[in-house]
Formats: structure tokens, sequence, C-alpha cells
């Protein structure tokens, strides 16, 4: 999904905005973060190193703000009439992961984060983190290293494995 998205997104942008630009802002998206800037850079053939950190900045550059704001945030949504379904749908969410973040505590949430699959990542990782009212401390720094994790797992998959075949 990831894929196809980041494909979509490159395709969208085109020769409108530098590559660097684009796998930022991909970067900075929900759902596709760091795995969809590291898919969007191979595909448009940035530097991996070049790609591996503005990818890492863009995922993690709004973490510190959904720690900060997102209980204001849904405590907002809940007071209007049509966003309430979203908030809601949201703490759904957010409780659906909440299990395996309190077994395992700082290791589920960097688990959680590290791990590149959908429904996983630094947005979610931070929104379980601010609902579960873990200190900003305990959680930033965890959040920022499953970020880095999956970077090196996306690295791996983007940039080494189609090396290693040949491509």
């Amino acid at each position: 999904m990831a894929e196809s998205i980041a494909q979509a997104l490159v395709s969208f942008f085109g020769d409108t905005i530098p590559a660097e630009l684009t796998i930022f802002l991909i970067s900075l998206l929900p759902i596709l973060e760091l795995r969809g800037g590291m898919i969007a850079a191979a595909l448009l053939g940035v530097n991996f190193t070049k790609a591996f950190l503005i990818c890492l900045v863009g995922n993690l550059l709004p973490i510190p703000f959904i720690l900060w704001l997102i209980r204001p945030f849904f405590n907002w949504l809940k007071t209007t009439r049509h966003l309430k379904k979203v908030a809601d749908w949201l703490e759904r969410k957010t409780e659906k992961n909440k299990e395996k973040v309190l077994k395992y505590e700082v290791l589920g949430l960097l688990l959680f984060v590290a791990i590149p699959l959908p429904g996983t990542g630094g947005w979610t990782g931070a929104l379980v983190a601010a609902m579960l009212d873990m200190p900003m401390k305990k959680s930033l720094p965890i959040i920022a290293l499953g970020v880095l994790i999956a970077g090196f797992i996306m690295s791996a998959i983007t940039y080494g494995l189609p090396a290693l075949l040949g491509f």
C-alpha cells in the first residue's frame, strides 16, 4: 500500500518540486512516514545517505507536536458535531494498540514504531504514547529510536535488496 501511494505522490509532484522536497513531504505524512519517503527516494534515484537523513527528519518533525497537542486536539474534536466521530475512531485505534504497548511498556512502544508495517510508525506511536499519558521525556527518545530502526529496515529493503539483486 505504501509503495503505491508513494508512487502516486512521486508522479503527482513530478518535476514541479525537487526530489528531496518530495521525499521530505511524504515522510511528514501519517501512514506513509519514513517508509513511504524511502520508497519515493529509491524511485526518484536520490542518494541513499541524503534520502535517509531527509526521511528521518521528515518523520520525526511532527512527533513532539503530536505528543504535546493530541490530547487538547481530541478534546476539541469531541466538541464538534461532525468531527467527534473522527476522535472516537482515533481513540478506538489507539485502544486497539494499547495492549501491545502496555504489555512491554518502553520495549513495546519501540517495537511498535520500529517495525515498518501498515498502522505502525512514529505518528501512531506518538498517538498511543500520548493517550497512555507517557511523559514526553520518556516517549520521544523511544519513538525517535524506533523511527531510526525503521529507517535501517526500510533502507535495507529499498536500497540494499535491489543492490544485492543487481537492480
